[in-house]
């Protein structure tokens, strides 16, 4: 990130989504980053009074404009005096995801922080919408900021953009540990199985796979500062549960990780590895490009 980084948190105002708002402050804090506190008004909402209210919707509208920037500015100080950090506030309407990338491009913003009321689902869903239209590293909290980081999960498949990764992480968790996992597999591992290739060929391409994965491990390990564990697991054709089952047995506060799209096609579907971990993750999970 660049110095001072900048921070765009997104917020519907409802009290479900505050801990999002409040890691945001949190972050803001700890790394000296200028924090921006975005609200939108939904083009929908606006489309919807105008049906049923003709000419009448415009004072209508004018006054839910002024009830939310009221309640922004309060959420701003409140958690402002709480982390001692100010924000600067922006009221936007139309479409969210346009609205949010718009925003977004025009500070120049290192990172995007958000959660959701609609549970870890609408959380995945409106994340995996998100990285197909930025850039952007994108913050899912989902759950209380009641701490700094302090056990970092790095799922790592070694593609592009894993030191990047690794980096931001570190940034937003200076003081975290971090543990550095891949779910190896030899190439074609499942499908070799399924079409009768006898074990002892199949262990000997997984004990390759495994021997060059400790190798790349060890060589990232060494650009990442602070308390460093790595770790293999064998994956068995399923590499995100192996990540949220490791994620929740050693309670980690956040899942750093990218988007897992090395050409034009994954970057679409952002990876389905990701995406089963940001809809299922317990923690907060970091995604960058």
């Amino acid at each position: 990130m660049k110095s001072p980084p900048c921070i765009l948190a997104t917020t519907d105002l409802l009290a479900s989504t505050k801990p999002a708002v409040d890691r945001a402050f949190r972050l803001a804090a700890e790394t000296g980053a200028q924090l921006t506190l975005m609200h939108i008004i939904r083009q929908r909402s606006t489309d919807e009074l105008r049906k049923l209210l003709g000419k009448e919707s415009a004072a209508v509208e004018a006054r839910l404009r002024e009830q939310a920037q009221e309640e922004l500015s309060q959420l701003a100080t409140e958690l402002g005096e709480t982390h001692g950090v100010s924000a600067k506030l922006h009221l936007a309407s139309g479409k969210l995801l346009q609205s949010i990338v718009e925003q977004a491009d025009s500070l120049d913003a290192d990172l995007l922080v958000f959660g959701s009321n609609g549970g870890d689902f609408l959380i995945s869903s409106t994340a995996s919408r998100l990285l197909r239209l930025t850039r952007l590293p994108i913050l899912v909290v989902k759950r209380p900021s009641q701490d700094t980081y302090r056990c970092v999960l790095a799922p790592l498949d070694f593609s592009l953009g894993t030191e990047a990764a690794l980096r931001m992480g570190r940034e937003l968790a200076p003081q975290a540990s971090f543990t550095l996992l891949h779910a190896f597999e030899s190439p074609f591992d499942c499908q070799l199985r399924h079409a009768g290739i006898s074990d002892d060929f199949i262990q000997k391409l997984r004990s390759n796979a495994k021997l060059d994965a400790q190798q790349q491990l060890q060589s990232l390990a060494a650009t990442v500062s602070g308390p460093i564990e790595t770790k293999l697991l064998p994956s068995q054709c399923d590499a995100a549960a192996c990540i949220i089952n490791y994620e929740q047995a050693q309670h980690c506060d956040l899942i750093v990780m990218g988007r897992r799209g090395a050409n034009m096609v994954e970057e679409f579907l952002l990876g389905s590895v990701t995406k089963q971990v940001l809809a299922e993750s317990h923690c907060d999970v970091l995604v960058v490009a």
